[in-house]
């Protein structure tokens, strides 16, 4: 009697306990029914997740352009090799040897290394490493037309630079992001215009049955990929071509330390070509890490005699400079200090001022920076011709030189180029003033950004007066003196005469600082460099170039 009492209490807890297990699933359903989340999250969404299918639309960055429309930076379509080894795939390698036997021949790999590859065990898919990457549509259509199951491909878009080492420090190069895991501009251009430039990939997106496909009645949803902007430079590629293979050759004979060559055209201040050794390539970056500079606007140094060529226009303007009066060549005494002309010019000989720019007499431009203009319009001069500030060229880092002008010693020494420090881009913006009769004009580089799929111009770069620090008279003048350093028997420059051409401009010769703050000493340790211009009457391009450490001839370049 207790036995089937005690069972009757055991069934009751049980139907009470499977009741109340029974409301609460209930209970749990009606929520979920009514709010439509579980766990948190909202169910429709995961089902449209779990169904939503999503593809990339691979959008193309812009390109970079020379000034007629030449392609110098371009993205172009790669692939990826793939191997398929799941056999629940009904594509995928059947035939390990003879497919590693068969690939070999295309990619960069061993055969064995590739046979290792295709048995790798429980692997779904395989990739080939670099070998397998960056592939051509030529390399990509050969392997295609083996028809070797499981072998498939993927496509991507790669930063191709067709020219080289072409203007590298000024163009830059295009890596992956560690951040963002998205490729963008490192250096130069490619870093300065990176959001000009930079795309936005496009994605399709469509709801799926439980294969994959597209349900019926369904539609597409397409979000357009957003191309980057293309970017037209002043760069001229015969001239940037032609300035390469000078200092390729400049580097052969020589072995500088240091190149550095830009060419421009004065009457709108465009940089037509720039360039420097050491360089990198942009694809393969094989020298990136001998310098991360672009010397020509982040290197300061000191000019030496080519910076005569601004203390002449001076004196020329003042009305200061007598081509025929004489002054005697060898020491010139500044404050407690002396300073001396080069071994080519005999102490105590008496020249012309004339002869003086010819031979690049240190004595005859202290006298004419001192003596003739006086210390404080000289310095007044260097301020107008530039020397005191950026240029504001449209490229990222520009730093500016820094004139010493506090000792009677220090005034003098600048006068011919020592002591104080320029930059490169600093003395072509100076020296458009004299190319372009007085008027002088701010270096640029970008010549235009438009859109790539329609073409339209989006910005354009006008030329820009930054100052007139002479008249046009003086700039002719100049520029009648500066030829006969090409053309004079004893002239510096007569190595730059070119034949058909009046060419004018200034040599120079300067010593090289050392760490402790004392010039170098030895014969490769000096900056040898050129500023010129041509034809003389009416300048087209104008160059400067120099190199360090090691006698630097400079070609001159005008088209």
């Amino acid at each position: 009697m207790q036995k089937q009492k005690n069972m009757k209490h055991g069934a009751a807890g049980l139907f009470f306990l499977f009741g109340l297990l029974f409301f609460v699933l209930v209970c749990r359903f009606l929520y979920i029914q009514v709010t439509g989340t579980a766990g948190g999250e909202v169910l429709a969404s995961k089902i449209d997740k779990k169904y939503e299918k999503k593809q990339i639309i691979e959008a193309k960055r812009g390109s970079i352009l020379d000034t007629k429309g030449e392609v110098i930076a371009e993205d172009t379509s790669s692939y990826i090799l793939r191997a398929v080894l799941s056999e629940k795939e009904p594509e995928h390698v059947k035939d390990p040897e003879m497919t590693a036997k068969k690939l070999s021949k295309y990619i960069d790999m061993d055969e064995q290394d590739i046979y290792e590859r295709l048995t790798k065990k429980k692997a779904y898919q395989v990739e080939f490493g670099s070998a397998g990457k960056d592939l051509t549509q030529v390399v990509k259509q050969k392997i295609e037309n083996l028809e070797l199951p499981g072998i498939t491909f993927g496509r991507t878009n790669k930063r191709f630079y067709p020219n080289g080492i072409f203007a590298s420090h000024l163009i830059g190069y295009v890596e992956k992001d560690e951040e963002t895991e998205e490729m963008a501009g490192k250096f130069g251009i490619e870093k300065y215009l990176n959001k000009e430039l930079q795309e936005t990939d496009g994605k399709l997106t469509y709801d799926s049955d439980s294969w994959g496909f597209l349900l019926p009645d369904k539609k597409e949803k397409v979000v357009a990929p957003d191309n980057g902007n293309d970017v037209m430079l002043t760069i001229d590629k015969k001239i940037q071509t032609f300035l390469e293979d000078s200092m390729s050759k400049v580097q052969e004979k020589y072995d500088p330390e240091q190149i550095i060559a830009i060419v421009s055209n004065p009457k709108t201040g465009e940089i037509v070509a720039m360039g420097q050794r050491p360089t990198f390539h942009p694809t393969t970056k094989v020298g990136l890490t001998d310098t991360w500079r672009n010397l020509a606007i982040e290197e300061t140094f000191e000019p030496g005699s080519t910076m005569k060529t601004f203390t002449l226009a001076a004196a020329v303007e003042e009305g200061v400079f007598n081509p025929n009066e004489s002054f005697v060549a060898g020491t010139y005494k500044a404050g407690s200090g002396k300073i001396g002309d080069h071994s080519g010019i005999e102490r105590g000989k008496s020249m012309t001022f004339l002869e003086g720019v010819q031979r690049s007499s240190n004595v005859a431009f202290a006298t004419l920076a001192m003596d003739k203009i006086g210390a404080d319009t000289f310095r007044e001069y260097l301020t107008k011709f530039g020397f005191d500030e950026k240029t504001g060229i449209d490229l990222p880092n520009e730093i500016t030189g820094k004139i010493q002008y506090k000792y009677k010693l220090e005034k003098v020494t600048t006068s011919f180029g020592q002591g104080s420090t320029v930059t490169p881009i600093q003395q072509i913006q100076a020296a458009s003033a004299i190319a372009n009769d007085g008027k002088m004009m701010r270096p640029y580089v970008i010549k235009s950004i438009s859109d790539q799929d329609t073409g339209k111009i989006l910005k354009t770069t006008k030329p820009k007066v930054t100052g007139q620090p002479i008249s046009a008279e003086t700039a002719k003048q100049v520029r009648d003196y500066l030829e006969t350093v090409i053309s004079a028997k004893k002239g510096t420059g007569k190595k730059y005469a070119i034949d058909g051409y009046q060419v004018a401009g200034k040599t120079g010769t300067a010593q090289i600082a050392g760490p402790t703050g004392r010039y170098l000493e030895g014969k490769n340790n000096y900056v040898f460099s050129f500023l010129g211009m041509a034809p003389k009457d009416d300048p087209q391009l104008r160059h400067v170039c120099g190199g360090q450490a090691a006698q630097v001839r400079c070609i001159l370049c005008w088209g």
